[in-house]
């Protein structure tokens, strides 16, 4: 059931919140939690109903491993270590049966000449991003991070459906603080009005803007698989298609999940802040999918050393990073090269930094243009990366990267330039540079909170600000009209399939 369908707007939701609302009323806290996890396992098993053993039994031995390891905890690290190690192991060696067996098959074959032939695997929804949101129990259990263990609680962790799919990557200690307010009322106006707005601006983005600019995408990636050579224009409309496709679906889920949990009284940690207004590859990460790169930082690369041990191991344990983080995204030689790409950019981009403060200049007060340039830069390398993340192949992304710098010429015969798909391109980039970002929009509303911090939700010119009057509630109404009437023709959220 994708969350930009009828079925789920219109049927699931209403339902849902009905009876979340009905139960909070006769004051029953612990079934109302109970009335979500059951709404989340029916709309995990909308999909395919024979994975939702799979879900529920990760949950219960994770539930189980991580109490037992914080008991341990206490006993001394060697016990404790070691059940989290096997715990982890488990969860690792799951998610890579289902997402990386038929990768490792087909390409062991290609090395020995062999015909191996291992059945299709069908990856179960939400596995990649379900794993690491139980991984972290774990390691926050064995820290001593954890002061109860919960089935219900826990079992609500992981499989609370507005962000089971995508994220964002919500901490056990995050979420059910906000659990133990008292709620015991039919619903709050503010809660309901503000989440309905902002699920319908996350809708708005998806429907019209992220796949109003797909199939421009889409034509030049695909000719580019069959092995066209795309001249200069044409590799360009591809790539900066698809990193603007990519950029508002992600924001638009990130919006989806943070409204449907606002509707429920739980506020979802800040997922998504402009990142192609960064003015390096460090601050990109700090902005994009904020709660994985939190996840990368504590659990993979703080882990494995981080900056402790000189600049050369720092540099390492960035690659390292980002090639996990490559990996997680995708079976395939295409995600490996995108996650080492990211490294060699933040490597490069720790090396610039160093430089600045050696030489006491501090960004913040340099020229605009200069920062206008560092932000058209990162722009540039973060896109460029994004050709491996979307090609079907390598050999289509190195096809896709010789049109970009010129080497299939400038224009082709029998590739046309379409130039609405240019017009979309650059009415994007204004909105993505110039235009607040949903959580400045709504920024007289505490919608949020931020897992990175230091990063306050203000706009300077406060009549960019939302507010629920009968003006505010016409732009949403006219975004929510137009999103309705495009529902039909919706693809699938681009992170569905990671």
């Amino acid at each position: 059931m994708s969350i930009d369908s009828y079925t789920f707007i219109f049927v699931f939701l209403p339902i849902t919140l009905l009876g979340y609302y009905s139960i909070r009323r006769f004051g029953y806290q612990r079934l109302s939690m109970a009335w979500l996890v059951v709404a989340s396992v029916v709309f995990y098993g909308w999909f395919n109903p024979v994975y939702l053993g799979l879900i529920l039994g990760s949950v219960v031995f994770n539930y189980v491993l991580g109490g037992t390891i914080s008991k341990r905890a206490g006993a001394g690290p060697p016990k404790a270590g070691a059940l989290l190690a096997l715990a982890i192991a488990v969860n690792l060696v799951l998610l890579g049966y289902f997402k990386y067996a038929n990768f490792f098959v087909d390409n062991m074959n290609a090395i020995l000449a062999s015909d191996f032939n291992l059945q299709r695997i069908i990856l179960p929804l939400a596995i990649s991003f379900f794993t690491m949101q139980q991984i972290a129990y774990l390691v926050d259990s064995y820290r001593g991070q954890i002061a109860e263990h919960d089935l219900l609680k826990y079992s609500l962790l992981v499989t609370f459906f507005p962000k089971l799919l995508a994220g964002p990557i919500v901490r056990y200690n995050e979420m059910f603080p906000q659990e133990a307010k008292d709620r015991n009322t039919w619903c709050k106006r503010d809660d309901i009005v503000i989440g309905l707005s902002i699920l319908f601006i996350g809708l708005f983005k998806k429907v019209v803007l992220a796949d109003g600019v797909a199939p421009y995408a889409d034509d030049v990636f695909n000719l580019a698989a069959a092995n066209a050579a795309p001249p200069l224009i044409n590799a360009w409309i591809g790539a900066l298609g698809y990193t603007l496709q990519l950029y508002f679906d992600f924001s638009a889920y990130s919006d989806m999940a943070i409204g449907m949990g606002l509707m429920l009284g739980f506020r979802m940690p800040l997922n998504f802040w402009s990142p192609y207004k960064a003015v390096d590859v460090t601050d990109f990460w700090r902005r994009w999918h904020i709660t994985l790169s939190r996840f990368l930082r504590d659990y993979v690369y703080i882990p494995l050393g981080g900056n402790r041990k000189g600049s050369l191991r720092r540099n390492v344990n960035l690659m390292v990073t980002m090639l996990v983080a490559g990996i997680w995204h995708g079976a395939g030689w295409t995600f490996v090269i995108w996650g080492l790409m990211h490294g060699l950019y933040l490597v490069m981009s720790h090396m610039w930094r160093a430089l600045q403060q050696s030489l006491h200049w501090d960004m913040d007060r340099s020229p605009r243009l200069l920062i206008v340039m560092s932000v058209l830069t990162t722009f540039v390398a973060v896109a460029v990366a994004w050709v491996f993340f979307r090609a079907e192949s390598v050999e289509a992304a190195v096809v896709m990267i010789k049109g970009m710098v010129g080497l299939n010429g400038v224009v082709g015969s029998g590739w046309y330039i379409d130039r609405i798909g240019l017009i979309w391109i650059c009415l994007l980039l204004v909105i993505c540079w110039f235009a607040p970002n949903s959580q400045e929009f709504m920024a007289n509303y505490r919608t949020t909170f931020d897992a990175f911090g230091g990063r306050p939700v203000t706009t300077r010119n406060r009549w960019l600000r939302w507010s629920s009057t009968p003006v505010g509630a016409t732009i949403v109404a006219g975004m929510t009209a137009l999103a309705i009437l495009g529902m039909s023709k919706a693809s699938p959220f681009i992170y569905f399939q990671f």
